[in-house]
């Protein structure tokens, strides 16, 4: 019951092919005239993955940062983030019409029983004993793929 899944992976980018998934774009919120930017103008669209699917992305995610993630990168409710610089680096062929593109993986963590907080009837909190905390999912980290948390002032090698 208290042991770790991951909920889904969310995967952030600018440009490019969804993969069979349904595309979300994400408009903007401002006019932004030096980035020639009009409000409500779609500027990027994001997928949510889940299940194995997403455990797969996540696994060639970590594999271009060489599994070592900053503490920065995990948020006080168990989540964490990270970006890498160029989609080929995942083994993505490389279209020139497209060019190269850079993408944000997040991953929302959970423990079982977190549908209480989340359904429609009889709705509930969850109690401060199971929810996911910073130390949690950076242990999850550690454990599930043997990953390097380093603090802010050592370089990471990606």
């Amino acid at each position: 019951m208290r042991e770790i899944k991951v909920q889904k992976r969310v995967l952030n980018i600018s440009v490019g092919e969804s993969r069979g998934q349904t595309p979300v774009f994400s408009k903007a919120r401002y006019t932004v005239r030096s980035f020639g930017i009009r409000r409500n103008e779609k500027i990027a669209c994001y997928a949510t993955v889940r299940g194995e699917k997403a455990m797969q992305l996540l696994e060639s995610g970590l594999k271009v940062k060489e599994y070592e993630l900053l503490r920065r990168n995990f948020s006080d409710t168990g989540c964490f983030g990270f970006g890498i610089q160029e989609h080929i680096d995942l083994g993505i062929k490389y279209d020139p019409s497209t060019g190269i593109y850079g993408m944000d993986f997040y991953v929302v963590l959970e423990r079982a029983g977190y549908r209480v907080g989340r359904r429609r009837r009889c709705k509930s909190r969850v109690g401060i004993q199971h929810r996911v905390t910073k130390e949690d999912a950076m242990k999850w980290f550690q454990v599930k793929y043997e990953g390097v948390i380093l603090n802010k002032s050592q370089n990471i090698g990606a």
